[in-house]
C-alpha cells in the first residue's frame, strides 16, 4: 500500500480551486461593471411595500461611484434623511445625514428602459429603487 501523501492531493486540487474562485471573481466584476455603467444621476422612486414611496433625486456625473441625494417629501421610514449614495462592491448603499447606512440595494434589472434595485433596509423593511 502506498504511503498517504497530502501534498499530492493538495496540488491536484489547486487548479480546480483556482478556477472556481476565478469564475466567482469574474461574475462579481461583471456585476460591478454593469452597475458602474448606470448613470445614477436623476430622479428615482423609492418604494417600501405597505409603507409608501417618494421621489429621490440623485446627483453624480456619468459613471460616478458616489453622490448626494435630495429626497422629496413623504418618504417611508427614515428615508427622508437620505443624503448620500455610493457604489460599494456591486451594490448601491444609501446613507442618512449622520452617515449611517439606511439600505444596501442589489441590482435586479440593469438593462433596458426599466432599471431597479432591491434590498432590505436597516429596519428590516423591503425597499425597491426604480428609475423614473
Amino acid at each position: 500500500m502506498a504511503p498517504f501523501r497530502p501534498a499530492i492531493y493538495t496540488l491536484a486540487l489547486l487548479p480546480m480551486f483556482m478556477l472556481a474562485t476565478g469564475c466567482a471573481g469574474d461574475r462579481f466584476d461583471e456585476k460591478k461593471e454593469k452597475l458602474s455603467a448606470i448613470n445614477m444621476a436623476g430622479r428615482w422612486m423609492l418604494t417600501s411595500p405597505n409603507r409608501g414611496q417618494c421621489g429621490m433625486n440623485f446627483s453624480g456625473a456619468p459613471k460616478a461611484t458616489e453622490g448626494t441625494i435630495r429626497p422629496e417629501g413623504g418618504c417611508p421610514g427614515n428615508f427622508f434623511t437620505s443624503r448620500t449614495w455610493a457604489l460599494v462592491e456591486g451594490t448601491i448603499v444609501i446613507k442618512d445625514h449622520n452617515g449611517e447606512q439606511l439600505v444596501q440595494l442589489s441590482p435586479s434589472n440593469t438593462s433596458g428602459a426599466s432599471i431597479w434595485f432591491e434590498g432590505q433596509a436597516a429596519t428590516g423593511e423591503r425597499v425597491m429603487l426604480a428609475r423614473q
